[in-house]
């Protein structure tokens, strides 16, 4: 039997309800530190550091519509406040609508490699999509990319070190909810793990 997800009005956000740039606080109801995670998946790391960080205000990103409903489901049936998600284009929805200056992370885990060449112009991580998260970074706010693709691996180390771009390379620290071994702990990365793939991490500082 298919399990039934059941939609959060309080979690899920709706793009067409968006007008302007976001206004975090009345968003989340409170002042804080804002998260952004591109990509959420079906929500592991999401649970898990909105459960360890009930401080930080999170914003998941997901275009899949399985994933995004799974996602919503799974937060919701935990009870978090400090979690919004949304099922929308990451590229677009960062450019239109959220604020300069005011983000503390983006978590960027397994992102699509895209694997195919004439396809690349798809991949995420580009120079023009990193003007976008730069604009929106506080200084001293980071960027943590985990991907299990090695090709991809190394464009974005080029584009996160091409001049200007006012990053400082960093430790990348894996976070709470982790198990041994694992460096972010998405479905993903459990997957690749068991296949035996390996996990390729960065993490770099606004400056």
């Amino acid at each position: 039997m298919a399990k039934i997800l059941k939609d959060y009005p309080a979690i899920s956000l709706k793009q067409e309800d968006l007008n302007e740039k976001i206004d975090f606080t009345r968003i989340f109801g409170r002042s804080g530190s804002v998260h952004i995670e591109v990509g959420s998946g079906k929500g592991a790391f999401l649970l898990n550091q909105a459960k360890a960080q009930q401080d930080v205000n999170f914003l998941a990103i997901e275009w899949a519509s399985k994933y995004y409903r799974y996602a919503v489901d799974r937060i919701g049936r935990w009870g978090l406040t400090n979690v919004r998600i949304i099922r929308t284009d990451a590229v677009d929805f960062i450019a239109r609508f959220v604020p300069a200056d005011s983000i503390e992370c983006f978590h960027i885990y397994f992102p699509d490699p895209w694997p195919k060449k004439r396809h690349h112009k798809r991949r995420f991580i580009n120079s023009a999509n990193l003007e976008q998260l730069m604009r929106c970074l506080k200084k001293g706010g980071a960027i943590k990319i985990a991907t299990d693709h090695a090709e991809y691996f190394q464009q974005i180390r080029y584009v996160l070190s091409e001049p200007g771009n006012k990053l400082e390379k960093i430790d990348f620290l894996a976070p709470n909810g982790t198990n041994e071994g694992e460096w972010v702990g998405t479905n993903f990365e459990r997957k690749y793990i068991k296949e035996q793939r390996p996990i390729y991490t960065i993490a770099a500082r606004k400056t």
